[in-house]
């Protein structure tokens, strides 16, 4: 992907970095997450179109805290502050930042001080609502500096260097929750840094089948196929790029959904795709024997995993490429070097396994996001039901088990999330949902059926609807629908004695329970 305008984004460690990232490319422009300890250097030979500094969880008003290097503010790029970006621009500069006596967390309203070019064609018609996060404001803005916005308890809610084309924005236009704030982007990247569009389905396509090709050459390709979405696009990739040159090898853990064995097998053998299946669950299922904690179960099914794949794979002669399906996300997680940034969970898709195998890293798709994979897939003409499918975490049921993990847990919990994702398909409702799934809770209820008194296990339905996975809303599913779904569990599942609806949204809660 050569010859492309790019905005570099520079993570202070926000929750909201990756979601800026998100909201460029959606714009039509490529970007790229870098942490703020990033030689300015490099920066500077990189030429990117523009820079986005991002929000961090620090304060700037003390000394150890991360800044932006001055050389970077004179470095004639455009540059947009966000949140903590646009506190540590007004210190370095000479402005002031402090301890706020009113902090502002979530919804705000901002008005319009001066002219700017992020706001053109913005509505102040009426005050704008945005999402703040900050407890530290700018009291003085640095010199040459004016202010652009305000709020009631932020006199500068946004601020300007219009001759050095530096900006400021207290508040964060990269979440829905900020009216307009896609559009505040978009004048940023095409009025400020003179961004063309460039990233588009096709192109993206092109270029990864010629970097594939060019790569590859006649060399034979060994990829962990999952049935998920992206190791699912990489392989539908792969195979258009160098045919029988791809080998597939599709690992059965036992924590997979009712059914998804032979889902997967016979999807990807009629498509001519080589797929060759390993039965490990008994293994699988005697290593997590005893273990209750959610981060040992996800260590234990990721070096497992590694493990067996890697004894089929020296089965296979004359293979020089591993592939795998990370996707950006991945990368960010579990390379970033922002030690503020907190560790969401462990990738075991990222590095370390190719040195063990002595195999060359083929990840195609490692720069795109999951919504632009699927629009990858779906140009591709991966099936449908295997491209719009619910995301399933990579350890599976076994982080939907709290607790310990046994056979009969397992099969109670496919069961019954079959129930659930059957009934919603029935009705209409799972593609409205973004993610829906049971829970195996480590609890017993008293239940009653018929005359008799049952102690029995406790399930949890879960449903959300997100747009990008980092905030999300519980769904409001009908009560006759949840009471459907509970009574054929119930009835059908004879250990179960209760169902419940979590109805909690992320934050506070996370979408998987462990």
């Amino acid at each position: 992907m050569k010859n492309r305008n790019k905005i570099l984004i520079l993570d202070f460690g926000s929750q909201y970095t990756q979601l800026i990232a998100r909201r460029v490319r959606e714009i039509g422009v490529f970007s790229e997450v870098k942490s703020s300890s990033y030689p300015v250097e490099k920066i500077i030979d990189m030429k990117p179109s523009g820079i986005i500094l991002s929000g961090g969880p620090e304060t700037v008003t003390i000394n150890s805290s991360q800044k932006v290097d001055k050389s970077l503010l004179e470095s004639n790029i455009p540059i947009l502050g966000i949140c903590y970006g646009m506190q540590t621009i007004a210190k370095e500069l000479g402005g002031s930042v402090v301890n706020s006596e009113i902090r502002e967390f979530g919804h705000a309203e901002i008005s319009n001080v001066n002219e700017s070019i992020l706001f053109k064609d913005i509505n102040f018609s009426k005050n704008l609502d945005v999402w703040m996060s900050h407890g530290d404001k700018v009291e003085t803005v640095p010199e040459d500096f004016e202010i652009i916005a305000s709020s009631k308890d932020c006199n500068a809610a946004g601020f300007q260097n219009k001759s050095q084309n530096i900006f400021g924005l207290q508040f964060h236009p990269e979440v829905t929750h900020t009216d307009q704030g896609k559009k505040i982007l978009t004048n940023f990247i095409f009025k400020v840094c003179q961004c063309t569009k460039n990233w588009s389905t096709s192109d993206i396509i092109k270029s990864m089948l010629e970097n594939i090709q060019e790569k590859v050459k006649d060399e034979k390709v060994l990829l962990g196929l999952s049935g998920g979405v992206d190791s699912s696009v990489v392989a539908m990739l792969l195979n258009k790029a160098i045919k029988n040159n791809l080998i597939c090898i599709f690992v059965d853990h036992g924590l997979l959904r009712l059914g998804e064995v032979d889902e997967v097998m016979s999807t990807f053998k009629d498509l001519d795709i080589d797929i060759r299946l390993v039965d490990a669950s008994e293994l699988f299922l005697t290593k997590l024997i005893g273990v209750t904690d959610p981060e040992q179960k996800r260590k234990i099914i990721g070096n497992t995993f590694i493990d067996v794949f890697e004894n089929e794979a020296k089965k296979i002669k004359d293979v020089d490429w591993l592939a795998q399906g990370t996707i950006y996300p991945d990368v960010i997680e579990s390379s970033s070097d922002n030690h503020n940034s907190s560790v969401i969970k462990s990738h075991h898709n990222v590095g370390g396994l190719p040195e063990r195998m002595n195999l060359k890293l083929l990840e195609p798709i490692r720069e795109l996001f999951k919504d632009e994979v699927r629009k990858i897939g779906k140009e591709l003409n991966t099936p449908r039901h295997i491209l719009f499918r619910h995301p399933f975490p990579g350890p599976g049921l076994g982080i939907r088990i709290m607790g310990e993990i046994s056979k009969e847990r397992i099969d109670i919990l496919q069961r019954a999330d079959n129930i659930f994702i059957n009934e919603l398909k029935l009705n209409n409702l799972y593609d409205s949902l973004s993610q829906a799934f049971v829970v195996y809770l480590p609890v017993k209820s008293v239940g009653v059926v018929g005359d008799e008194r049952r102690y029995e296990d406790v399930l949890a339905l879960r449903a959300v609807e997100t747009v990008d996975f980092m905030t999300a809303n519980w769904a409001h599913l009908p009560y006759d629908f949840i009471g459907k779904v509970s009574n054929r569990i119930v009835n059908e599942i004879s250990s179960i004695s209760r169902v419940v609806y979590d109805c909690t949204g992320k934050p506070p809660a996370t979408i998987e329970w462990e």
